[in-house]
């Protein structure tokens, strides 16, 4: 029979279909997912379901949950993070922040990272495996459990390159809308890439209007090659040229994440070469003070600085804002604390 699948990362005609082959009714998959993604903890909380299918799913498919490694939440404006757990071992990190709005979840796609980002603190961390659509769902319950919120918005924005691990984030876009699960609406979820070229194209034909979150953070190739190794692979012509199809396809405005590092990428040349790269764009620039991390020689813009940067693109008609930061007391960057952990692993294990 092979390796059991896991429940959580089946779709509602998945069920169906395994539950015919079963000699069930199908119209157990609908009470069999909505479990699922109400977050209950195992099979034998489905409590609508008779005792003898829910052991005959127990004898068929995993039920496998997240388990929370750690949490920290901060003191300055309650940003919650987690170190989460998979049955396999693999770590990840998501973080759950609180806005006038409500809440948002941002999740990983991937156990560790094979992009190489030169200022992410996940470079450097043996890569794990791609997460299933459902692993990605469970980390939202999990949150939602843990803290009893309900989360509204999404950004695919953790540890992981969500375009690399592509059919497994599309299950997850429709598993998390569809009205029988946590029935999270398209547009309020954020797709964050740091442009695979192929893969954003082949995303605007899906007609999911998600948004796209394009991590730029450089006006040129020569700055780019620097810090971004997907540069070598997909220029930032060919990169711009791929948004504005997405933006011409779908009719949605693309986000372009831009770190502000100090002496590399935030002088006044620097914005206004972006003005023109820019220029004509659907799109909205977000500037993010960098992250300090041990090891990299990497360190913020002055915020002087980057409030000029800022206005130099407005002044060329590109929305911009500054990134309001969360969570600084808690270890934020998006590796942090996975880092620290699977760190202190590998000394117990030498």
């Amino acid at each position: 029979m092979g390796k059991k699948l896991n429940l959580i990362d089946l779709t509602i005609e998945e069920l169906e279909e395994a539950l015919i082959s079963m000699g069930q009714p199908k119209f157990r998959a609908k009470q069999i997912f909505q479990w699922c993604h109400k977050g209950v903890m195992s099979i034998d909380e489905m409590t609508n379901i008779s005792k003898d299918l829910r052991q005959a799913l127990k004898e068929r498919f995993r039920f496998d949950r997240i388990k929370i490694r750690n949490r920290l939440i901060s003191n300055i404006d309650g940003t919650v993070k987690y170190v989460l757990e998979y049955a396999d071992g693999n770590i990840i990190e998501s973080v759950l922040m609180s806005y006038k709005h409500g809440f948002t979840a941002c999740i990983s796609s991937q156990a560790g990272c094979k992009m190489g980002c030169k200022f992410c603190a996940s470079t450097g961390i043996d890569f794990g495996r791609n997460l299933t659509g459902g692993e990605m769902v469970d980390q939202i319950l999990t949150i939602e459990r843990d803290q009893g919120v309900r989360v509204g918005n999404v950004v695919i924005m953790g540890i992981g390159e969500p375009l690399d691990n592509y059919e497994n984030l599309i299950k997850f876009l429709k598993l998390v809308n569809h009205k029988e699960g946590l029935n999270i609406g398209l547009r309020h979820i954020s797709v964050s890439t740091c442009g695979l070229v192929p893969q954003i194209i082949k995303l605007a034909g899906e007609n999911l209007p998600v948004t796209l979150s394009i991590s730029l953070h450089a006006p040129n190739n020569e700055i780019r090659e620097k810090i971004m190794p997907v540069n070598k692979a997909y220029s930032i012509d060919k990169l711009i040229e791929a948004c504005k199809i997405y933006t011409e396809v779908t009719g949605r405005r693309i986000t372009f994440e831009y770190a502000m590092v100090s002496d590399l990428n935030d002088s006044p040349e620097n914005a206004k070469e972006l003005s023109q790269r820019l220029k004509g764009m659907l799109c909205h620039v977000n500037l993010i003070p960098v992250n300090s991390i041990e090891g990299n020689e990497f360190r913020r813009a002055r915020m002087d600085k980057i409030q000029k940067f800022k206005n130099i693109l407005e002044k060329h008609g590109i929305e911009t804002t500054v990134r309001r930061e969360l969570g600084s007391d808690i270890d934020a960057a998006c590796g942090q604390l996975r880092k620290s952990i699977t760190d202190g692993l590998r000394k117990q294990e030498i």
